[in-house]
């Protein structure tokens, strides 16, 4: 087996493990208090509340033209892992349908919040793992890649639209809750897609830029690039070394810097999205 089969292997593991833990999400928490997950899976719960047709099946049948459009936008790739995670997915909804019986969770705040979390790590496993659960997700990701809007806030919009559309055979009081679980797993999807892979943008103000800066490319293994500035008050002009560490490298490249010069200043912020050599890209 080469490089590039483990590597899908890897990922159709992924796939399976949050396809895994999504449907034991939606068929615990989120079906039994008749709440709705959003996106094609929320249509699917509609269906099946009103045919008593398990999700799963729905599932599938929706998705088939969506696929089919899809293939016309995103990389073969994609559609692939894709359609892996929408069969998974279909699949384990439809073996885990009577999971509710074992679960057991009568209050809806309690199911609302674990749903939210659940639902939220499974799809974010899935998109890390370069894949997605088809439906609306393909077409979030579409948007996300010509105009680079966050997928969560994306993914909340749509499935918020197909949401209210559950207060016509629901109540407005389980929309609100659905409403309620959807934000929750929107966050949830953001912290499962940047769990252990948090960057930190760094300023660095040292009258010994050059030890500090060789410093973070031999000890850290970061590349530094150094901006040129004045000081106000001073009028000294000095090179202020930027660099982009993660979050585990952050303590050692503070503690370091100290080390060479106590002095120094340094100025810490988060970095949305860092692509380039030394940081894995992005999954979707």
């Amino acid at each position: 087996m080469n490089k590039e089969q483990k590597e899908f292997c890897i990922k159709v593991i992924k796939i399976l493990l949050g396809s895994l833990i999504y449907s034991i999400a939606v068929n615990g928490f989120i079906s039994p208090h008749h709440l709705l997950s959003g996106g094609v899976t929320g249509i699917s719960l509609i269906l099946q509340y009103i045919s008593n047709i398990p999700s799963g099946y729905w599932v599938l049948i929706i998705n088939i033209p969506i696929f089919i459009i899809g293939y016309k936008f995103v990389d073969r790739d994609f559609i692939i892992l894709s359609f892996i995670g929408t069969i998974s997915m279909s699949l384990l909804l439809i073996l885990t349908k009577d999971i509710a019986s074992y679960l057991k969770v009568d209050d809806i705040v309690i199911s609302t919040i674990f749903g939210g979390v659940l639902t939220g790590i499974g799809a974010g496993i899935i998109f890390k793992a370069g894949a997605s659960q088809g439906g609306t997700d393909i077409i979030a990701i579409i948007i996300r890649r010509k105009h680079g809007i966050k997928i969560s806030t994306l993914y909340f919009i749509l499935n918020g639209i197909i949401a209210g559309l559950g207060v016509l055979i629901t109540s407005l009081k389980l929309t609100l809750y659905t409403l309620a679980l959807m934000y929750i797993k929107s966050l949830a999807i953001d912290k499962a897609i940047n769990a252990f892979n948090k960057k930190k943008i760094l300023l660095i103000v040292t009258s010994k830029e050059q030890e500090v800066s060789e410093a973070i490319i031999n000890r850290i293994g970061r590349g530094t690039t150094f901006l040129y500035g004045e000081g106000a008050y001073t009028g000294i002009k000095r090179k202020i070394i930027y660099c982009v560490v993660t979050e585990n490298e952050l303590h050692r490249v503070k503690k370091m810097i100290e080390e060479i010069d106590e002095t120094a200043l340094i100025s810490i912020s988060d970095a949305i999205d860092v692509q380039g050599r030394g940081f894995i890209k992005p999954a979707i």
